[in-house]
């Protein structure tokens, strides 16, 4: 498969399942959230985890707030995504709390504003939830398109955190094009179903 071939087939899955998801009730939306912080929450690496990073929802992604509301009353240190102030296509995690005041990035995405002092090195965090566009059978993992958790996800095995995907059972695919630098989940969390690969 050419590169071309791989970017098209990529990016008409990145068209199909964005409107999968953006045409989601908000009813739908409300449901699948409480449903996944119920998944979440009974898996037995999140009652291990002191610090667990999530993201918040974009685009249709499954709703996060609850989930994350839940993990403040269980005592757990949430942070979020920042995109990296000097080093392109890289993430830092900030601690994320109730006084948090968000700001948006360049892509529109709400996060912590930059601050030394919240920064939580990523050797601290237990967890890393990602979001994903779509995903298959095999824990391939598809984003949208800019590589900022493939690179954080490199060689996760040999690093301190577990990283599992969160996504809405809609986002499912049967088969992803793959390319080099695509990081597979060895877990996915759907409102109805914890996927282990």
């Amino acid at each position: 498969m050419t590169n071309a071939s791989l970017f098209q087939q990529r990016d008409q899955i990145r068209k199909v399942v964005r409107q999968k998801r953006r045409s989601l009730t908000p009813e739908q939306q409300q449901l699948a959230a409480q449903q996944l912080s119920e998944q979440v929450l009974s898996h037995r690496k999140i009652k291990d985890a002191n610090t667990i990073a999530l993201f918040l929802s974009f685009d249709g992604e499954i709703d996060t707030t609850p989930l994350i509301s839940q993990l403040w009353g269980l005592k757990k240190t949430v942070c979020l995504p920042v995109l990296h102030p000097f080093h392109r296509h890289q993430l830092l995690f900030l601690r994320y709390t109730t006084e948090t005041i968000l700001v948006r990035n360049r892509f529109n995405i709400s996060e912590p504003p930059l601050n030394v002092n919240a920064v939580i090195p990523i050797t601290d965090i237990d967890i890393i939830f990602t979001p994903l566009v779509a995903f298959d059978s095999s824990g391939e993992r598809l984003g949208m398109g800019g590589g900022f958790y493939d690179r954080t996800l490199e060689n996760w095995q040999q690093k301190s955190f577990y990283p599992m995907g969160l996504a809405h059972t809609c986002q499912q695919v049967e088969h992803l094009p793959v390319a080099d630098w695509d990081i597979p989940l060895p877990e996915i969390i759907t409102p109805e179903k914890i996927w282990r690969f």
